[in-house]
């Protein structure tokens, strides 16, 4: 008896093998049941039961930049798995869009973050990487360590303290409408790699993460970016993208929100001059508008700030992140 290397592979097929040769030059096998398997057929055959396990067998790896996160955060995650179709992600509750990158089928992206508010611990990393046939389930721990903020006073018109009652419809009003803006992300990345900063000047102070006391009272977390800028200093987009809003809004003044893709977008606050308008497409590093001073604001400056799904990230750190540019969707 032939002892084949396929013979345990295909138990129904050939219980038991034997050699024999054909008129043909070819040799052939035959089986119990004289099933007749030409050789090249037979050597595509043994190739394809050889590679079927291959993928099951590897395991993708999984990174995130930075490696250590803390409170405001934005992060990307990087799934580094050869012949997957998809790839997603949960992680703090959200769902991870994940894209390819114009220069590397085989590895995927996604951006997230971490809240401004978050507290520190270990989070769970959800992820499922999928071929053609099986999807494998990947689970991380990921540390977040604390970030420490700090608290600064700030002098401004009393009604941006203690809006009264006509105030305040306007207030809700813009709530309304930035949920609704908000909410209005397109599910395809429309970013072009990393981000860059709206100024050429540096930030006045590392303002994210202060907590804002407005003649003297304790009002919010500082959730953006303060940089300083003389007025009409222009101001260009981070990014590529689509305006989802452009006009003014009580607390905000003059402001801008480009919507970036897969729930990020980026604000821009106090303006003087609109150079965009809602609807228009960008490009990173186009003149979007000129700084300013209006609405809640001690002085001309522009407000930059990052929001993912909801949640509120250090610009700052945004622009340190080495995103690639997606790849385009046929």
């Amino acid at each position: 008896m032939c002892r084949h290397p396929l013979k345990a592979r295909l138990p129904l097929i050939a219980p038991q093998w034997k050699k024999i040769h054909g008129s043909h030059a070819r040799t052939h096998w035959i089986g119990a049941a004289s099933l007749h398997i030409p050789r090249y057929l037979f050597g595509i055959l043994l190739l394809v039961l050889l590679l079927t396990p291959v993928w099951a067998q590897q395991t993708a790896s999984v990174s995130w930049d930075p490696q250590t996160l803390e409170s405001g955060s934005p992060c990307m995650f990087t799934v580094r798995s050869p012949g997957s179709t998809a790839v997603t992600g949960t992680w703090q509750g959200h769902p991870l869009e994940f894209f390819r990158a114009a220069h590397d089928p085989e590895t995927w992206y996604a951006i997230g973050g971490v809240d401004v508010a978050a507290k520190p611990g270990a989070y769970p990393l959800e992820i499922a990487v999928a071929n053609a046939t099986q999807t494998q389930s990947l689970h991380r721990i990921v540390e977040i360590s604390p970030a420490s903020y700090k608290e600064i006073p700030l002098s401004v018109p009393q009604k941006f303290v203690e809006p009264d009652a006509a105030s305040q419809k306007i207030i809700a009003a813009d709530q309304e409408l930035k949920r609704k803006v908000f909410a209005d992300s397109s599910s395809v990345p429309l970013f072009s790699g990393r981000f860059l900063s709206p100024l050429k000047s540096a930030p006045s102070t590392d303002s994210f993460g202060t907590r804002r006391v407005f003649n003297g009272t304790l009002a919010s977390v500082h959730r953006g970016l303060d940089y300083r800028a003389k007025m009409r200093t222009p101001v260009r987009s981070t990014n590529s993208g689509r305006v989802v809003l452009a006009r003014p809004l009580y607390f905000e003044g003059n402001c801008i929100v480009i919507d970036h893709g897969l729930g990020l977008t980026t604000i821009y606050m106090h303006l003087s001059k609109f150079e965009v308008k809602e609807g228009e497409r960008v490009t990173r590093g186009q003149l979007i508008a000129l700084s300013g001073k209006t609405g809640r604001a001690n002085g001309p400056h522009l407000h930059l700030s990052v929001r993912w799904q909801g949640e509120y990230l250090d610009p700052a750190k945004l622009f340190l992140l080495k995103l690639p540019a997606p790849a385009r969707r046929r």
